[in-house]
This record gives C-alpha cells, structure tokens and sequence, in this order.
C-alpha cells in the first residue's frame, strides 16, 4: 500500500515538461494582459483577437485558449492596474488644517486618476455586460470615499454638507471632465481643481 501510495504521488509531481508548459503559459497570459491594457489606454476597450495577438506576440489561439471568458481577462487587467499604482497609495497626507491635507489629497489623486483614467474609462464602456467591471467600479468609488473620510480633518467630515461636496469634486469623473471633455493640461486641470475645493471648505 505504501509503494502503490508513492507511485502515486509521484505520478502526481509535475514534470519538467509540463513546468515549462505553465511557464510559457503565464508568460502568454502576462503578454497578453499587458497588450489588452495598452489597447485601454489607446482608447479601444474592444480588441480584436487578431489585434491583440499580433501585439502581444502570440498566437490568435492562445488568445482565444487564455481567454475565452472574459471576466478572467478583466480579473487580470484590474490585478495588473492595482500593483501599478502601489506607490500611489503611500503617498503621505501631512498637514493639520483642511486646506494643507485637501492639498496632499489633491496630489495623489492627481496622480492616481492619470495612471488609471485610460483603463478605467474603457472599462466603464463594459460595465454593463460584467458583473466583475460593475463590483470593481463600485469597489473603488466606495474606497476612495472611505479614505477621504479617515484623511480629512474632523470638522470637515462632520459637516455633512462640504464631505458630500468633496467626495464628489475629488472623483475621478470631475477629473475626466476637466482633462478630457474641456481639454485642459494637468496643470490647469490641478488649477482649477483646487479652486472648486477651496470654494468647498471656505
């Protein structure tokens, strides 16, 4: 029993082969994620499979193989955008009044939004036929309303009023307007952005 146990086992082990198989698949999978997340950032939230094998170097089977559910690839591209902006997140908030800790807020925002707005824009193209894109998004806004409560200053989260205002003037949408819809550079955007939270907390 105890021969027929470790054969077992043994049979069990993977080999080299199939390690390199795995490898290369991860590999596949890796290339093809980070292609689908630049045709993101180009504006083309729907990729043909040709398009997107020809630039991650593989071939349209593998994309096809890898993928053929999609919330899998959108699983993977949101795991791919969270470890991109790690640093993001360790941004020091420093300051004692609200106008000095709204000033941090601001600048990792900034930040924040010009990393993710390609990607998040094309996936909120998508949001209504995935219930992953759907949960993310809500995720996210949930978080960021969450973590400007815990930064700001208790007199400005306790007016219920101006932390209504703020979550909404510090979304990523209010900043997609600015950029995208008037057009304006990452300075002014930041310019303008500043004044509407300084009309905010006066």
């Amino acid at each position: 029993m105890a021969k027929e146990s470790l054969a077992n086992a043994a049979g069990q082990l993977p080999t080299p082969s199939s390690d390199g198989r795995r490898q290369r698949s991860d590999e596949s999978r890796r290339r093809i994620v980070e292609a689908m997340l630049e045709f993101a950032r180009d504006g083309q939230p729907q990729p043909s499979a040709e398009d997107v094998a020809e630039r991650a170097g593989v071939g349209r089977r593998t994309v096809f193989r890898l993928f053929t559910d999609m919330e899998t690839l959108y699983r993977e591209m949101h795991a791919v955008m969270l470890l991109r902006i790690e640093d993001i997140k360790t941004i020091p908030i420093k300051g004692d009044t609200a106008a000095e800790r709204l000033e941090c807020i601001l600048e990792r925002r900034v930040r924040l939004y010009e990393e993710i707005m390609p990607i998040k824009t094309a996936a909120d193209t998508l949001r209504q036929q995935s219930k992953f894109l759907q949960e993310a998004h809500e995720n996210v806004v949930l978080l960021l309303r969450q973590m400007l409560q815990f930064l700001l200053p208790k007199e400005i989260k306790d007016d219920a009023d101006k932390f209504e205002a703020l979550d909404v003037a510090l979304s990523l949408e209010v900043w997609r307007r600015l950029r995208q819809d008037q057009n304006l550079s990452v300075k002014n955007a930041r310019r303008v952005w500043e004044k509407m939270i300084a009309a905010i907390i006066a």
